[in-house]
């Protein structure tokens, strides 16, 4: 529910025990560093900084090769220092990121969770992505409606020109140099922010971070921790040649810059010329953007301001952060960089592992809540949504499916790598939806349909990740580029139905789709009959039509599926197939006239009446479902009432055909049969659909009301 989620209590239990932890070690020093302070006239509470001497440099060579300063217990920390001022507390805080493709998106958004669990302060998100991550993001930011955070977008088709000349051996690719230009591409009033490589989450509030730009001199411009392997001093396997740096080099993967003296410094000019000069004996980059910043800083070692390397800590291959801090929740940020990602080896990876799952994981709805102490002012749809909910009636027995209808669900289109199919004149995506208790039959539903598929899925956070990991584990998914996923996340207690159909509706990239539920399985041959029917019947010329493909069902978890109309008609004759829902709901298909289908040779027309809800193919411009029909009930009906309201013909083809699978019930079917106030708010929604159509179509829905009104 929009503007706040309803706590989901075993991810906030989980995340409530790792911040406990992270208290307790970090209040256990606190005291015993207050402790040597008592007793001054300038006596204050101190804060542990790790190895970190005052002038704010890591211990650099020394303490990376053993040599820490040392506590009276032997302790590897530092001195007692004041705490550093936070920024103001509603001061906004630039963040950017470059961000292309599936796999990086969905690692912003477990960054972003992270960033937002803490922080105390509005945000704007500088996003530089490539079409397909900002596709992805406007619609998950767009969806989220966070308080207090602003999303720009940056185009980085455009950057990619500024970079393209570099050669570069890192997996990142050219994205991963386009940090680069950075103090080009953002708005020329913007002085500082903090730039972020997507494989970061946070383990303390970003203000803290931001909070370390008062402590620039004059001429420093770029905020950096000190690179936490051998990797810059050259010694690491025979004829090594790295980039050159100071000393081990800095690490990129988060960088204050203070834009403003960049540009005064000439900083485009200075790192082009400085790249250019080593490409000169270097054949490429090996760390994308890290080299050239280390070039750079190597020559004008009076640019650089080295952070605490608690701000970065890197699990990389060769990593020595352990060195850098005393105990694991002394960390600030987890720096991911190694391509091994999660399966990296550190003493402490395991804590590391499940803080940043838990994130992963997190429900984020939660994070919706508004900024204590601080205006925190919504999207202008989220405002509209809050005065909506204001008027519901709280004495209303259909109060949940009010609110149900008025829920903003988060949607993560494209949640996988998604390859758009080749523009083709008749071509047909397969549209449904399911939940986590349908994923069992999406192997069987890719063997019998070879075109693509939009499917939307209604998911929590956690079901999403598991979701990723069934489809990796089956080769028959993972090999499926042209399937789209798109994840709708959970919210509310009943099932909203069209709105997650709606979203796969608008994600299908071909002229026609064919609305079906997940536990139909098509016929073997129904895809290229479907696009041979649409190129005969010539509905491509502006004919309104709706193809009507009909459903029958098995009783049987397996059976041998027909190949053709003539063995699906002994199988239904035999009793191994029946017309759908003929004993529960025979209204809801009768229309189709499956007496007439047994004989027909050639499409034929169908009138539309009460409670018909075929499953059809129609063009991909068709009206959306209605979104007040949640749960169970009506969603489907409601549908072919406005195609029928809208002059859509009813055209039954002769030799398609769809067969459900046995499954159990849904908790909303369940609802529906036991509950007398589910049904009448059922009623209830009904007749407020009728009094619309009387209003957008006059007399011509009269019919509807009739019908709707009789026995």
């Amino acid at each position: 529910m929009l503007p706040r989620g309803r706590p989901r209590a075993l991810g906030a239990t989980a995340l409530l025990l790792l911040l406990l932890l992270f208290g307790f070690f970090l209040f256990r020093e606190d005291l015993e560093c207050e402790r040597h302070e008592r007793g001054g006239s300038g006596a204050f509470p101190c804060v542990l900084t790790p190895r970190i001497p005052l002038d704010g440099r890591p211990r650099g060579a020394a303490a990376l090769d053993g040599d820490p300063q040392v506590d009276h217990r032997g302790h590897n920390r530092s001195d007692c220092v004041p705490p550093r001022p936070l920024p103001p507390k509603c001061e906004l805080l630039h963040v950017a990121i470059v961000c292309a493709g599936h796999k990086s998106s969905r690692d912003v958004i477990t960054l972003v969770k992270s960033m937002l669990f803490y922080r105390k302060n509005p945000l704007h998100l500088h996003l530089v992505t490539d079409a397909v991550a900002r596709n992805i993001l406007e619609t998950l930011f767009h969806t989220w409606m966070v308080p207090a955070v602003w999303v720009s977008f940056y185009d980085a088709d455009e950057l990619k020109p500024q970079v393209s000349w570099i050669p570069n051996k890192h997996y990142s690719g050219l994205y991963g140099l386009m940090k680069l230009v950075l103090p080009g591409a953002l708005p020329p009033d913007l002085a500082r922010v903090v730039v972020l490589d997507t494989d970061i989450t946070f383990a303390s509030d970003i203000a803290e971070l931001w909070a370390l730009f008062a402590h620039f001199s004059d001429q420093q411009a770029i905020g950096l921790v000190e690179n936490q392997s051998n990797w810059y001093l050259g010694n690491l396997w025979r004829n090594h040649k790295p980039w050159p740096a100071l000393g081990r080099g800095f690490n990129t993967g988060v960088i204050l810059l203070q834009l403003d003296r960049l540009r005064q410094a000439g900083w485009e000019q200075m790192w082009r010329l400085t790249a250019t000069q080593e490409l000169l004996t270097l054949p490429a980059t090996s760390l994308a953007d890290q080299d050239i910043f280390n070039a750079v800083i190597k020559g004008h070692p009076g640019l650089v301001h080295p952070l605490p390397c608690v701000w970065n800590v890197q699990l990389s291959d060769h990593t020595l952060a352990e060195r850098c801090y005393l105990e694991a929740a002394d960390i600030k940020v987890i720096h991911w960089n190694s391509p091994k990602k999660l399966r990296v080896k550190n003493k402490h990876v395991e804590f590391f592992r499940t803080l940043h799952l838990t994130f992963l994981e997190y429900d984020g709805n939660l994070l919706r809540r508004e900024l204590f102490g601080c205006p925190s002012p919504l999207p202008p749809e989220a405002e509209q949504l809050q005065q909506a909910l204001a008027q519901l009636d709280e004495e209303d027995a259909c109060l949940a499916f009010r609110q149900q209808q008025l829920t903003v669900h988060r949607v993560h289109i494209t949640f996988l790598p998604h390859e758009p199919p080749p523009p083709r004149p008749h071509d047909i995506t397969l549209v449904a939806q399911l939940s986590m208790d349908r994923l069992q039959v999406l192997e069987a539903l890719c063997r019998h349909w070879p075109g693509p598929m939009s499917l939307a899925l209604y998911l929590t956070d956690a079901e999403a990740q598991q979701f990723l990991r069934f489809v990796e584990a089956s080769a028959v998914l993972s090999a499926r580029k042209d399937v789209a996923y798109h994840v709708v996340y959970r919210e509310g207690p009943l099932y909203p139905i069209n709105q997650i159909r709606n979203v796969a509706l608008a994600q299908a990239l071909t002229p026609y789709v064919f609305l079906s539920d997940i536990d139909f399985l098509p016929a073997h041959s129904l895809y290229d009959y479907l696009r041979a029917s649409i190129e005969q019947l010539r509905l491509g010329g502006g004919r309104k039509a709706a193809l009507v493909v009909p459903a029958f069902e098995t009783l049987h978890y397996h059976f041998r599926f027909p190949s053709s109309k003539a063995e699906l008609l002994a199988l239904l004759d035999a009793g191994a197939l029946y017309t759908f829902r003929y004993h529960e709901w025979p209204r809801g298909h009768a229309p189709t006239d499956y007496a007439r289908w047994r004989e027909a040779q050639a499409p034929y027309r169908v009138q539309w009446a009460a409670d018909y809800e075929p499953y059809v193919v129609v063009p991909r411009d068709c009206p959306r479902y209605d979104p007040r029909f949640v749960g169970f009930g009506w969603n489907k009906v409601a549908h072919i009432v406005e195609l029928d309201a809208q002059e859509y013909e009813l055209l039954v083809l002769p030799e398609a055909f769809a067969i459900h699978l046995p499954h159990t019930p849904s908790l909303d079917i369940s609802r529906f049969r036991s509950s007398t106030t589910y049904r009448d708010c059922l009623q209830a929604l009904k007749e407020e659909f009728h009094q619309d159509l009387s209003r957008r179509y006059g007399a011509a829905a009269l019919k509807y009301l009739t019908a709707l009104r009789q026995p």
